[in-house]
C-alpha cells in the first residue's frame, strides 16, 4: 500500500482517537473488529480526548457553567465540538452529562440551537450543534430532530445558507456537515431535497466560486469550529455521496498538491485568525476575542488533517 507508511503513523497507540477513526474511516474495519474494540476502550483514557475531559467539571461543562459559548474557544461547546469529531459517543458518562447540559441550554423555542444570549436558532450553532449531538448517539433525540428539521425550514431558495439570510455563502457551511453525519436511514423526504438543493449550491461554485480568491479556503485548520475550507466541502460532500462529480475536481486537485512528499499533510493553522481581516474589530470588541486552541502544531504534520485526507481520497477513489 502506497499510504502503508502513514497509516502506521495514524496507528500509533498514542493516539487512541486517530487510532480508532484510521481503523474504522480509512481501512474500513467494523466496530466489532478486536483492534477497533481495543482502540475504542482507550479514548477517554490517554490522548487528546482524555486530556480534553480531565479538564471538564464535575457539573459538564469547561471553563464556566454561566455560559458553555463563551470564553472562545476554551468553553463547553467547542470542546464539545472536538470531542465528536474524536469518535467519543454518551457511552462515556462525560459526553452524556455535557450534551445533555448543551441541550438543555442552547435549545430554542424555534427548534434550532443557540448560545444563551440568542433567543433564536443561529445558524453556524444549529449546524454544528446537530452535528455533534448525532455524532455522540442522540439522533433520535426530539430535539435534535427538531434542529434538523429547522435547518430544512431555514435553506434559501438559492440552495445555501447564511449565518446572516444571504443564501449565498460558502462559509455557512455547517448544515450540510449535520446532514452527512445523519444517518441515511433517518433522512426524511424533505432532508433529501435540501441535501439535492444544498450540494449543487457547492458544487456550482467548485467548493471554492465565491467572488475573489479567498485565501483562508485554501488552508487546512482544525479546529474546525464554524470556518470552511476545502478539505471541509471535501469532507461532507464526498461523505453525502457526491465523489464521483466532476465539479469536485480543482478541490482534489489542491487537497493532491498540498500532500507532502512523505505522504502527510500540514496542519496550514488554527482559526481565528485575530491578526487577519478581523483584528479591527477586536480592537474594538476585546471581551469577544477569542483564545485559540489547537490540539496540534500549525506548520507541522497533522493527523488529524491527514486522516481527513485520505478518509476523503478513500471515498473519491471508491466512486472512481
Amino acid at each position: 500500500m502506497k499510504n502503508q507508511p502513514v497509516v502506521d503513523w495514524l496507528l500509533k497507540e498514542s493516539q487512541p482517537c486517530v487510532r480508532y477513526l484510521t481503523l474504522t474511516q480509512v481501512l474500513g474495519e467494523s466496530e466489532a473488529d478486536s483492534e477497533v474494540i481495543a482502540a475504542k476502550k482507550m479514548l477517554a483514557v490517554t490522548g487528546w480526548a482524555a486530556e480534553i475531559l480531565s479538564k471538564q467539571s464535575p457539573q459538564g461543562w469547561w471553563v464556566t457553567g454561566k455560559s458553555l459559548y463563551q470564553p472562545k474557544y476554551l468553553s463547553t461547546n467547542w470542546m464539545l465540538l472536538i470531542l465528536s469529531d474524536l469518535g467519543l459517543t454518551k457511552q462515556e458518562p462525560k459526553i452524556r452529562t455535557a450534551a445533555e447540559l448543551w441541550m438543555k441550554s442552547f435549545a430554542k423555542k424555534d427548534g434550532g440551537f443557540g448560545s444563551e444570549r440568542w433567543k433564536k436558532g443561529h445558524l453556524c450553532t444549529v449546524g454544528n450543534t446537530a452535528r455533534a449531538l448525532v455524532k455522540f448517539g442522540y439522533a433520535d433525540h426530539p430535539k435534535v430532530k427538531r434542529s434538523f428539521d429547522w435547518l430544512v425550514k431555514n435553506q434559501s431558495p438559492k440552495g445555501g445558507w447564511s449565518c446572516y439570510g444571504s443564501g449565498r455563502n460558502l462559509d455557512s457551511w455547517e448544515p450540510m456537515s449535520a446532514f452527512a453525519a445523519l444517518p441515511r436511514q433517518k433522512w426524511t423526504k424533505s432532508v433529501h431535497i435540501t441535501v439535492e438543493k444544498g450540494a449543487e449550491f457547492f458544487l456550482e461554485r467548485e467548493l471554492h466560486k465565491q467572488g475573489a480568491r479567498y485565501r483562508p479556503w485554501y488552508r487546512f485548520h482544525y479546529p474546525i469550529h464554524y470556518y470552511y475550507d476545502m478539505l471541509v466541502g471535501l469532507d461532507f460532500m464526498t461523505a453525502l455521496g457526491y465523489a464521483d462529480d466532476k465539479r469536485l475536481s480543482y478541490a482534489t486537485q489542491v487537497l493532491k498538491k498540498k500532500r507532502r512528499r512523505d505522504g502527510k499533510w500540514l496542519l496550514d493553522g488554527v482559526h481565528p485568525d485575530v491578526e487577519g481581516g478581523m483584528a479591527d474589530w477586536y480592537e474594538k470588541h476585546p471581551k469577544d476575542r477569542p483564545i485559540p486552541f489547537s490540539l496540534e502544531q500549525p506548520g507541522k504534520p497533522s493527523k488529524i488533517i491527514t486522516l481527513t485526507a485520505l478518509r476523503v481520497l478513500k471515498r473519491l477513489d471508491e466512486a472512481n
